[in-house]
C-alpha cells in the first residue's frame, strides 16, 4: 500500500513484509552481532506506593510508600535492551564517582555487562530521576543531574575507552540525553572513527542543534525533537517526509527514523519514505521507549536485516515496552513471540511462563484478578468445562498451567497422555474461559504458581484445601484457595476406563 502526497511516496509498511527467511535469520545472527553503546548513564529510581488523603500541611496527596527499585536508564537501558535481545554488548561513558555512580556500575554487573568503559569521574554527579507512582499514575518525577559538558581531559578519557572497544564491533550507537556526555568532540570523533572503519552509526538525538550530529548513519528523534529541529509542527506525514528529506542533505545523514507516538513511526530512507502503525495494544508507559526503538534498531541491522525490515523490529520491540511498567526492556523470546504472531493481532493464549509473567504484570497493574489452576487436561470433558467456568468466575483472567507429556508420563504412566501437549493446549485456549495457557515440565505447578502469583488458586473438590500445592505462597501474598465442586462420576479416568471395557 502507498500514499501519495505532494511529491513524496509513502509506503505502509507491516511485519508481514519481514520474510519468515529473514526472521530466522534475526534471531540465528542476534548473538553474533556486537554493538558499542557510548551515552549518558542515568539511574531510575522508582516509589511505588498507595495515596488515599490529602495532606493537611498542603493540598497535596499524601503517599503512603509500598516498595522502591532502581532501574538502568539512558545509555545503560539501550545496552541492557541489546543485551536482552543476544548481542554482546559494551558500554562507554562517565558518570559521577559518587554513591549513584557506583550503584549503577552494580546494576551494570548484575545484567553481565562489562563496567571498565564506565568512567566514574570526582568531578561529576550521576544523573538520578526519581519517579512517585500511586493509584496506577506518575504523580511527581525528582531529577538530581549535573548536565555540565564534559571537560577536554574528560573527553579524552571517554574516547581512549572507546576506541578500545570499538575492535570487531558491528555497529556503534549514541544515546544523547543532553545530561553532557555526548559533547559535539566527542559525537564527530566517534562518527569520524565509524567511517574508518565502515561502521554504521545510530544516534537517538536530543537538544535544538544537530549539526553535531553531521555524516551519522541514522538519527532516531520523536515527532517534538525533530519538529523543533525543523522550525515548525508538520501538519501530516508528507510534510514530515518532504522535512526530512530536507534534514538528510543537510546534515549529509543516510536516513531518520522519527517516533510518531500513537501514530506508530516514520523511516525516511533518502528519497524513499515508509510509514508503520503503531504496535502498541496497551500503553501502561513510553518511559524508556526510545532506547528500546533505538536498541531493537540497532540489534536488527547489526544482525543482517535491512533499514525496513530493522524498523519494523522496532515497532514491534516498541509496541511490547511501552505495555510495561518504568524503565524496561525486551527480551529476544518477546520479540520473537510477537513477530511469530503478527499478523493476526488478536491475543495469542498459549504462552511461556516469562511473556505470560510479563502480561501480567500489565494486567495486575490495571487491577485484574487473576485466577490460577492446572492439571493435566487429558480428555476434555463436560466436568473440566464447568470447572473452568467457575474457576472464571472468581476474577478477570483465568490462567491454565498445562503439564506436559513429560510430565504426565512420570506421574501417571508410560500410556499417558492420550493428546500430545500441543493439542491439549489449542483444545483449552479455544474455551472463552480460559485467558492464557501455559505449559509447565515440573513434577508440581509449585515454580509456575510463584511466578504468576495469583488472587485466586484454585482445584477440582477431590483436593483437601492443606494438600493443595502452592496454598502456602498464594496465602502469604493476600491470595485465597479454593476447591471447587466437580460433577460426580465424571472424569478422564472415568472415561479412559469405559473405553477400555
Amino acid at each position: 500500500m502507498t500514499a501519495q502526497g505532494v511529491g513524496i511516496l509513502i509506503t505502509q509498511l507491516t511485519a508481514q513484509d519481514i520474510p519468515s527467511a529473514s526472521n530466522d535469520l534475526l534471531f540465528s545472527k542476534l548473538q553474533q552481532a556486537s554493538v558499542l553503546v557510548v551515552g549518558d548513564v542515568i539511574l531510575d529510581e522508582y516509589l511505588w506506593g498507595k495515596t488515599e488523603r490529602i495532606s493537611p500541611e498542603a493540598p497535596v496527596q499524601v503517599v503512603a510508600l509500598d516498595r522502591s527499585d532502581l532501574r538502568l536508564g539512558g545509555a545503560a537501558n539501550v545496552a541492557i535492551n541489546l543485551a536482552q535481545l543476544g548481542c554482546q554488548t559494551d558500554l562507554c561513558a562517565c558518570a559521577g564517582n559518587d554513591v549513584d555512580g557506583h550503584t549503577l556500575s552494580s546494576l551494570l554487573c548484575r545484567q553481565g555487562l562489562a563496567v571498565d568503559g564506565i568512567l566514574l569521574q570526582p568531578a561529576r554527579q550521576t544523573t538520578r530521576k526519581t519517579r512517585v507512582i500511586a493509584s496506577h499514575q506518575q504523580m511527581l518525577r525528582i531529577d538530581r543531574e549535573q548536565t555540565t559538558p564534559l571537560s577536554a581531559d574528560e573527553e579524552s578519557l571517554l574516547l581512549m575507552a572507546c576506541q578500545k572497544k570499538l575492535e570487531g564491533k558491528d555497529l556503534v550507537v549514541i544515546s544523547d540525553y543532553q545530561k553532557g556526555c555526548i559533547t559535539q568532540g566527542i559525537t564527530q570523533a566517534l562518527i569520524r572513527l565509524a567511517q574508518s572503519r565502515s561502521l554504521p552509526i545510530f544516534i537517538d538525538p536530543k537538544g535544538n542543534d544537530f549539526e553535531k550530529y553531521r555524516g551519522a548513519t541514522l538519527l532516531t528523534p520523536n515527532r517534538k525533537e525533530f519538529e523543533l529541529i525543523n522550525g515548525h509542527p508538520c501538519r501530516d506525514l508528507e510534510e514530515l517526509s518532504a522535512a526530512g528529506n530536507k534534514l538528510i542533505r543537510e546534515l549529509d545523514l543516510q536516513g531518520l527514523l522519527i517516533t510518531l507516538g500513537k501514530d506508530g513511526m516514520l523511516v525516511i530512507d533518502r528519497d524513499k519514505c515508509y510509514h508503520l502503525a503503531t504496535e502498541a495494544r496497551e500503553v501502561f508507559d513510553v518511559s524508556g521507549a526510545g532506547d528500546t526503538v533505538l536498541a531493537a534498531l540497532g540489534a536488527a541491522t547489526a544482525a543482517g536485516l535491512p533499514l525496513t525490515q530493522a524498523a519494523i523490529v522496532a515497532n514491534l520491540a516498541a509496541g511490547i515496552v511501552v505495555g510495561k511498567l518504568g524503565t524496561a526492556t525486551v527480551s529476544s523470546s518477546e520479540l520473537n513471540h510477537a513477530l511469530n504472531t503478527h499478523p493476526d493481532l488478536s491475543p495469542n493464549k498459549i504462552l511461556d511462563r516469562n511473556t505470560l509473567a510479563t502480561e501480567l504484570d500489565r494486567k495486575k497493574f490495571s487491577g485484574r484478578k487473576v485466577v490460577f489452576t492446572n492439571g493435566c487436561f487429558d480428555i476434555l470433558h463436560a466436568g473440566h468445562v464447568r470447572y473452568l467456568q467457575q474457576a472464571r468466575k472468581l476474577g478477570d483472567l483465568l490462567i491454565v498451567g498445562l503439564n506436559t507429556d513429560a510430565s504426565i508420563q512420570r506421574l501417571k504412566g508410560s500410556n499417558r497422555p492420550l493428546i500430545p501437549q500441543d493439542q491439549r493446549a489449542e483444545i483449552l485456549a479455544a474455551l472463552s474461559c480460559v485467558d492464557y495457557v501455559t505449559l509447565f515440565d515440573e513434577d508440581t505447578p509449585q515454580e509456575l504458581i510463584e511466578a504468576v502469583s495469583p488472587d485466586f488458586l484454585v482445584k477440582g473438590g477431590d483436593y483437601q484445601l492443606e494438600d493443595i500445592v502452592g496454598k502456602s505462597h498464594v496465602e502469604k501474598n493476600g491470595g485465597k484457595v479454593l476447591a471447587l465442586p466437580l460433577i460426580p462420576g465424571v472424569s478422564t479416568t472415568a472415561l479412559i476406563d469405559k473405553c477400555r471395557r
